[in-house]
């Protein structure tokens, strides 16, 4: 892998000016974060060498490099799924060359669904912490130490320091911004009630299809990382309500002026 990430690193640094030090990595119905970027050059996911391209609507697939909040970021405009087909290895892949190129901080957004009765279909949660239920890890087979540490700790997986950061610009916003554990799983179905009742035992405030990977894959290599959670239906109603990912999207898109406002801002910080 370590061979490809320099293939792909080098593709990069020909064909961009901006040495980025900021990564952030959008979910389903919130690539319009993208928009604000500053003097930005997109990139079709399709002409990356060796780059996995996304299959899955509201993702619109494009590398998405510019200014947000002052600072020089690398937005991915879509990202990638197990439930796709996808490989652990080649949906973490563009962690592996953001890490290369530079991205010292990560941020992930994501669509999920809400488990905690205090939630409300457009509220934001911050990730404090999850619960990986996928069925493979990332970091199964041989480790590369020049990625990471075959056994990488992930008791704050996290960022504290952005975490209180985020809590405070949000105070000063008024921007009405929750807190909890985020549980991922493979999809692509919704989960049945009896699932949603299980995972709010395990302790989840919000669950959905992705992220979770992501993470582990970046705090491997060394990251910061800071993550929220659109809440995009409830599992109050997941007995009698069905859920469509056109309902996600069109949640996920009224809640997006506040997230970008908020991950801006935050930016700003570093």
């Amino acid at each position: 892998m370590y061979e490809t990430i320099q293939q792909t690193l080098s593709w990069l640094e020909a064909n961009t000016k901006l040495r980025p030090s900021v990564g952030i990595i959008l979910g389903s119905g919130l690539g319009n974060l993208a928009d604000h970027i500053a003097s930005p050059q997109r990139i079709p996911y399709k002409d990356i060498p060796n780059f996995p391209v996304s299959t899955v609507e509201g993702h619109s697939g494009n590398l998405v490099l510019g200014m947000l909040g002052g600072k020089a970021v690398m937005a991915m405009q879509g990202r990638f799924h197990y439930y796709e087909g996808y490989s652990m290895k080649e949906l973490s892949f563009p962690l592996r060359v953001m890490k290369a190129f530079g991205i010292k901080t990560l941020f992930l957004s994501n669509a999920a669904g809400g488990l905690n009765p205090g939630f409300k279909v457009g509220d934001i949660m911050m990730i404090t912490d999850h619960l990986n239920l996928f069925p493979e890890h990332p970091l199964r087979g041989k480790n590369d130490s020049r990625l990471g540490s075959r056994f990488p700790d992930m008791g704050q997986p996290y960022s504290k320091t952005l975490i209180d950061r985020a809590t405070a610009i949000a105070t000063k916003l008024n921007i009405p911004l929750k807190q909890g554990v985020y549980a991922g799983w493979q999809g692509p179905s919704y989960e049945t009630p009896a699932e949603y009742r299980m995972l709010h035992l395990l302790g989840a405030d919000a669950s959905g299809m992705s992220t979770v990977p992501e993470v582990i894959v970046a705090r491997h290599a060394g990251m910061e990382v800071f993550g929220l959670s659109i809440i995009t239906n409830s599992a109050l109603s997941a007995s009698t309500e069905q859920v469509s990912h056109e309902d996600v999207q069109e949640a996920a898109l009224k809640a997006q002026p506040l997230m970008t406002s908020l991950i801006t801002e935050l930016i700003k910080t570093l």
